[in-house]
């Protein structure tokens, strides 16, 4: 399948012809201020970062997709499995400054127009989630323990529509070259899907694990259709000239954000 993630200036942008008005793609680490490191497209507010830079990096995005940042919504993410519906009264949250507010979520969902849902992502899975017909958006942030919570799940449950009318894209996440150990392989045993399609064992305690098509397998366990399921070609940890990589980099590097909204 042709990719459908299109890089525009900072940003890869998700094109579809059944997008009429959903924007939804994720920042690069290209062309920033930020020296976290050189010369960085940081978006995270949380990492030693001066925050000015994020500010008009943030300003930027704005710009080049259309949604005021004063619409902008950001949880304060911690890897678990915690769904929440976002309304008007979200606009703006955690954007300027950190609060406490929305924190411990790794999943956003809405019906409403005109705001922009954001997580921060550094190899982890973004996963967006649109229904043009019934003017349903959300976005999910799955590292292996959301991935081991199920968190695509959480967010399928929170629908009342026909889930045939449900769009999955995943996006740009860590490749096969992911490791992990005996422990956490046996969490994902315990998963409702074939292990042995998405992990390889490749030595005693290493198992690389395809993150991206472990949620592709849930979501297709739950009743969403394969041909509704989009998974990019890019991967974060292979490509270091466009993405940052927490892994790769042993955590020393910036967020990507990845954004989803309607008008």
């Amino acid at each position: 399948m042709p990719e459908k993630f299109v890089e525009n200036s900072h940003i890869l942008e998700y094109k579809d012809e059944q997008l009429q008005h959903v924007t939804l793609g994720i920042t690069t680490r290209k062309n920033g201020l930020s020296n976290y490191p050189k010369q960085a497209f940081n978006m995270a507010r949380y990492i030693d970062d001066n925050s000015q830079n994020i500010t008009k990096h943030q300003q930027q995005l704005a710009d080049l997709i259309t949604f005021d940042r004063k619409n902008w919504v950001f949880p304060i993410q911690t890897h678990e499995n915690n769904v929440v519906e976002i309304t008007n009264m979200h606009k703006g949250m955690n954007i300027d400054t950190l609060t406490n507010d929305l924190h411990g979520v790794d999943g956003m969902y809405t019906y409403q127009s005109n705001v922009l849902l954001t997580m921060c992502y550094a190899d982890c899975v973004p996963v967006y989630f649109y229904s043009e017909k019934h003017q349903f958006i959300g976005l999910a942030h799955a590292g292996w323990r959301g991935t081991v919570g199920q968190i695509v799940v959480e967010m399928v449950n929170k629908i009342d529509f026909d889930l045939n009318d449900l769009q999955v894209v995943i996006g740009p996440a860590t490749s096969m070259s992911y490791e992990i150990n005996d422990d956490i392989k046996s969490k994902f045993n315990t998963l409702p899907i074939d292990s042995t399609k998405y992990i390889e064992t490749r030595a005693v305690d290493r198992h690389g694990i395809d993150l991206k098509a472990a949620n592709a397998l849930l979501l297709e366990h739950v009743g969403i259709p394969k041909e509704n399921i989009y998974i990019t070609n890019y991967a974060t940890s292979e490509d270091l000239d466009l993405f940052f990589s927490y892994r790769v980099e042993k955590g020393q590097t910036g967020r990507m954000l990845a954004f989803i909204g309607q008008k």
